[in-house]
């Protein structure tokens, strides 16, 4: 989980971390020469991935089309929503049908059957003592006795000590099978506390795919994704994935990732079909990101009151854009992308650097990345979206892989067991470009083998992105 300093980086000195003044050019504590600390890198241009890089007059995009013949654009193509699956991999039951209206119990589950939307850790383990219709004989009236006076009725508690059952269209708890989850993610019949939605999440859509999970340390996922297929203005393919990673030490983490991850996700994928060069659609895509997370921070001054010490929601975020030729990589924060090709004997890479403590002080000289990542402080950022962000600046850049591979987006839940590209291509499968799904599985339960200690999440996304996949899925 992403961690936000106390200051801007660029307000405190790198060496000994005391406040600077405007204008210092050295660190009025220790003396430190301010002139070595490296400028925020700018977008980068475009760069050739094991090949060289084209002249721009090369590079033909598209002109954006009429739709319709009357100066409309084309229209956006987002990727549907497809059913979850679980943490096994089985696709979720359909909801149960309605009880008919002469049944006065709704039917209830077999024992071991997952309720949808909801993950779990281990199998389910059946009932010792499933519930069994009552015996007739057990429960029919005694017929009256000539003369004697009858039967007074029980009392209220004693009719009232078995819970109802709850309809069909109520969640049933995980655990008891039997109780209504009230509105708090209770039972009310056994109290136990039930699974969040957002514990395991998994998606699908086209040639591309995304799963998020809680991870064995933390008490809620505060990651979020988006993925979707759109197609370009020539009718090209185009694959799109957003990760975003809630800040833990910010109120509302999961709110902001979720946000972020939604609003950069439409933005984009309105933004392609109409001609925008990828690059400048993650450029707005991020802008659009970063205004949807200050929009949390308007909450009334009663709340403000009440938990002064919080600081606004806030996230960090990054994205790919896959092509049939070109690949474009945006972010803010210390979330990755990683490239790796089909071709194992060739090289992976890392194609973002991060907006943390320690990569400034990599960069700056002051220690080796094997220091810096050592550092309880590595974690760090200086770079996030939120309402308190000092200054936001996206990085883009876009790529031309010559030859096939497979992208990487994650969070730091995932890259802190995968460290380098060499690491990462390793945990990767080789079939993970035609089974993305399968491949972001297997990346998840490497995370969790090696600790689980955050959220993790990650999105795999083929390039050149195929031309089955530009469809809406």
């Amino acid at each position: 989980m992403s961690q936000m300093p106390q200051q801007a980086a660029v307000s405190k000195c790198p060496s000994c971390e005391e406040p600077l003044e405007p204008g210092d050019r050295f660190c009025g504590a220790c003396g430190y020469d301010l002139s070595v600390v490296p400028a925020r890198p700018e977008d980068s241009p475009t760069l050739a991935i094991h090949g060289v890089v084209p002249a721009p007059d090369d590079v033909d995009w598209p002109v954006a089309r009429d739709s319709d013949g009357h100066g409309q654009p084309a229209p956006v193509h987002a990727a549907a929503e497809l059913p979850g699956t679980d943490s096994g991999g089985s696709p979720l039951p359909p909801p149960p049908p309605a009880a008919p209206p002469s049944a006065p119990v709704a039917p209830v589950a077999p024992a071991g059957a997952p309720a949808p939307g909801v993950r779990f850790d281990r199998p389910g383990e059946p009932e010792e003592y499933p519930l069994q219709a009552p015996d007739p004989r057990l429960t029919a009236e005694p017929a009256p006795v000539p003369g004697q006076a009858p039967a007074p009725e029980p009392a209220a508690a004693s009719r009232q000590s078995a819970p109802a059952a709850p309809d069909a269209a109520e969640k049933v708890c995980v655990a008891c099978r039997a109780g209504r989850v009230d509105d708090d993610g209770y039972c009310e019949n056994c109290g136990h506390a039930q699974p969040r939605e957002r514990d395991h999440m998994e998606q699908e859509s086209g040639p591309i795919a995304a799963v998020s999970d809680r991870g064995l340390r933390h008490h809620r996922n505060e990651d979020a994704f988006s993925v979707g297929c759109t197609a370009l203005p020539d009718g090209a393919p185009a694959s799109v994935a957003i990760v975003c990673d809630g800040v833990s030490s910010a109120t509302r983490p999961d709110d902001a990732s979720l946000a972020a991850s939604r609003a950069a996700s439409e933005t984009l994928l309105g933004a392609l079909p109409r001609g925008t060069h990828p690059q400048q659609a993650m450029h707005d895509a991020i802008l659009a990101a970063s205004q949807a997370v200050n929009a949390l921070a308007d909450e009334p001054a009663t709340a403000r009151e009440q938990a002064p010490h919080q600081n606004a929601p806030a996230c960090t975020l990054v994205g790919a854009v896959v092509t049939a030729g070109l690949l474009v990589v945006g972010w803010v924060g210390d979330s990755r992308v990683y490239w790796v090709p089909a071709d194992r004997t060739t090289p992976p890479a890392r194609l973002t650097e991060d907006d943390s403590w320690a990569a400034q002080m990599v960069a700056a000289g002051l220690m080796n990345e094997a220091e810096a990542y050592a550092d309880e402080r590595a974690h760090a950022i200086t770079g996030w979206l939120g309402a308190d962000a000092y200054e936001l600046e996206p990085h883009t850049a876009s790529f031309k892989p010559d030859r096939p591979g497979v992208v990487v987006v994650c969070t730091d839940g995932l890259w802190n067991y995968a460290e380098s590209a060499e690491e990462m291509a390793e945990a990767v499968p080789l079939d993970a470009a035609a089974r993305p799904l399968h491949g972001a599985r297997v990346l998840v339960g490497h995370a969790l083998d090696g600790g689980g200690h955050d959220n993790v999440t990650v999105a795999l996304l083929p390039f050149p992105a195929p031309s089955q996949g530009a469809g809406s899925a």
